[in-house]
């Protein structure tokens, strides 16, 4: 009998060891990973520049409390607010827990306003987080069900129109918009363009700030450091988690301008956040992504997989739409699709099934071009396959 709580629906496989873009199974069989344990190990496995990080620290420290100096936290601020254009940096253990802080600092910034109910507006499709406020930001009925009530203060609006979000302009309680580059959780839903460049528009016209939940699109995994910067804007505020630390856990939350400033001591804190075993591994994994020229990376590893999902799966009948941002891709079919999972494990692939019918890929940013031709290798003839066998 296993002493485990049972909030996780895992499957019958563990891993003993992994390296780049494989894991190995403690069964001995290799697996290729187009999953990246959900956009974490953007740097794959075993790492040798994260693995140095890891094993130097933690000869040295790996915990200081917050209320001292910690230089290393420092440094990383530093270079996160180098690449992406951010001013300053707090850091928490996770993309929830940098969500929930967002959330806080705007309810902050809307009550030193005068604003005594303050109104964020989020989006359907929405995936923040599990902890209540990011729970309440999310629009997931199933994460929600048994959890009621929901923290209040969010407004809803169809993601991508940005003429939804124009019409609550009249709305004196509304001090912020909280919204994905790119769903993740939702579909690998991608807005139309011009989507941000316009709430960045509203934000700036209304005084609202916007804040963007970069969990899963930052830190390369689009072909920039952050999706945002595809469209040329700098939000006020930036979610970050997932890839910063390549499986160490830690989370930040990036500010901008007069958001900035909004947090004073006491507003808020993290026992565990920022500690310096975590932040050498981020500033690792930073240094990584530019010197090794990852960004770049990930752009040509996405062309190279659309171009062949599309070449593989032409005129394949169920097949709805490929869509991908950088390294970051999704396969809709028309009808459920879960079972792909066991069905790619088989075959010795590793991928995830989102939002009911959607293949999502997040390969590691260093794939090689030939593992790249392995994954399609298999990936295609497996949803055609499992496409021609089970009826819509």
């Amino acid at each position: 009998m296993s002493h485990l709580i049972t909030n996780y629906n895992r499957l019958n496989l563990s891993f003993s060891h992994g390296e780049g873009a494989w894991l190995v199974g403690t069964d001995g069989r290799r697996y290729l990973d187009a999953l990246c344990g959900i956009g974490v190990t953007g740097l794959g496995h075993a790492h040798p520049a994260v693995t140095k990080a890891i094993t130097d620290q933690a000869g040295k420290l790996l915990h200081c409390s917050n209320i001292y100096q910690i230089e290393l936290q420092s440094q990383l601020a530093d270079k996160l607010c180098e690449v992406t254009g951010m001013d300053a940096a707090l850091f928490v253990n996770s993309g929830t827990e940098a969500n929930e802080a967002a959330i806080k600092l705007a309810r902050k910034h809307g009550h030193d306003r005068g604003i005594a109910a303050p109104k964020i507006i989020v989006m359907d499709g929405a995936f923040h987080g599990r902890t209540m406020g990011a729970l309440a930001a999310t629009a997931n009925p199933a994460a929600q069900a048994g959890f009621g009530p929901m923290l209040d203060g969010f407004i809803r609006v169809p993601y991508g129109d940005a003429q939804a979000v124009a019409k609550l302009a009249d709305n004196p309680d509304v001090v912020a918009v909280h919204v994905e580059p790119v769903q993740g959780e939702g579909g690998v839903n991608i807005p139309p363009a011009g989507f941000l460049q316009t709430l960045r528009k509203l934000c700036d016209q209304h005084g609202w700030l916007l804040m963007l939940d970069e969990v899963q699109t930052g830190i390369g995994r689009t072909g920039q450091w952050l999706a945002c910067q595809h469209e040329d804007i700098v939000a006020d505020v930036v979610c970050l988690a997932k890839g910063l630390g390549n499986g160490m856990p830690i989370g930040a939350l990036l500010t901008h301008g007069a958001a900035s400033q909004v947090f004073t001591p006491g507003s808020h804190g993290s026992t565990f956040g920022g500690n310096p075993l975590a932040c050498a591994v981020a500033l690792s994994v930073l240094n990584s992504i530019q010197n090794d020229g990852l960004l770049a990376a990930a752009d040509k590893l996405g062309a190279q997989l659309v171009a062949g999902l599309q070449t593989g799966l032409a005129g394949v009948k169920g097949l709805v739409e490929i869509r991908s941002l950088g390294a970051m891709i999704a396969i809709e079919l028309d009808r459920p699709c879960a079972a792909l999972v066991q069905q790619a494990i088989e075959q010795g692939l590793l991928i995830n099934v989102t939002a009911g019918n959607v293949v999502r890929l997040l390969p590691p940013l260093v794939m090689s071009e030939t593992e790249a031709s392995s994954l399609l290798d298999s990936l295609c003839p497996l949803i055609t396959k499992f496409l021609e066998e089970n009826a819509a």
